[in-house]
């Protein structure tokens, strides 16, 4: 629950930094600018307030771990991706997006500090407790911040508690722990194939439990 507040409040923090000239640049997301990341901060937000005023009753059928799939078409073309970027260029100009995400952002932040760990929530057809929704999202919230700053050097890089959190929920859904070699950050780029790995990456993913025949895990 305190890393879903620490990585959340940075990812935004890095976003209100940013000058009006970076949304223009290109982030680690496939095909999007820094602008169409932070748009779909927005609807990342919207997410976490709405799944966290769904309760359930039911038992949990995924945990943090779980509630990521992984296997997905890298080539496929998702409807959603594509508003998003049509979404990202409505706005016009930036301070608008930034507003819209402090907004919203600071909602969603306000409203997983408030959430009861052991509380029940529906999100895509599953049930999980609240502790284990807002664990996935440290995962999301740190691989995007990597995807912010991607191209942007100056810009203030995801904490290291975050990064250690992420990474150990990554090994989770991988089964298998990255080799100690890798860096956290390491572990998240190529783990999740937004970096392709060194020949001596490479060699080290093929020894714990095998983990190169798994990874990049494309998460979604």
């Amino acid at each position: 629950m305190d890393l879903f507040s620490l990585t959340w409040a940075a990812l935004r923090a890095a976003v209100a930094g940013l000058a009006d000239e970076d949304f223009g640049r290109p982030s680690g997301c496939r095909g999007w600018l820094v602008r169409d990341l932070a748009c779909h901060l927005v609807i990342d937000a919207q997410d976490v307030l709405i799944t966290l005023a769904t309760p359930s009753g039911a038992e949990p059928t995924r945990d943090a771990a779980t509630y990521w799939e992984t296997g997905g078409d890298p080539a496929a073309e998702d409807p959603l991706d594509a508003l998003t970027v049509r979404l990202a260029a409505a706005y016009g100009e930036p301070w608008l997006l930034k507003f819209h995400l402090d907004d919203v952002g600071s909602a969603a932040g306000r409203a997983g500090a408030l959430a009861d760990p052991s509380a029940r929530v529906g999100t895509r057809g599953q049930v999980l407790t609240a502790a284990d929704y807002l664990s996935a999202y440290v995962l999301e919230w740190t691989l995007h911040h990597l995807d912010l700053v991607a191209h942007l050097p100056r810009a203030p890089r995801p904490p290291a508690a975050g990064l250690a959190g992420a990474r150990a929920l990554l090994e989770r859904v991988a089964g298998a722990p990255f080799p100690p070699s890798f860096s956290d950050e390491d572990a998240l780029l190529v783990g999740t194939g937004r970096r392709t790995p060194t020949a001596a990456e490479e060699a080290a993913l093929g020894q714990p439990g095998e983990l190169g025949a798994r990874v990049p895990l494309l998460l979604g």
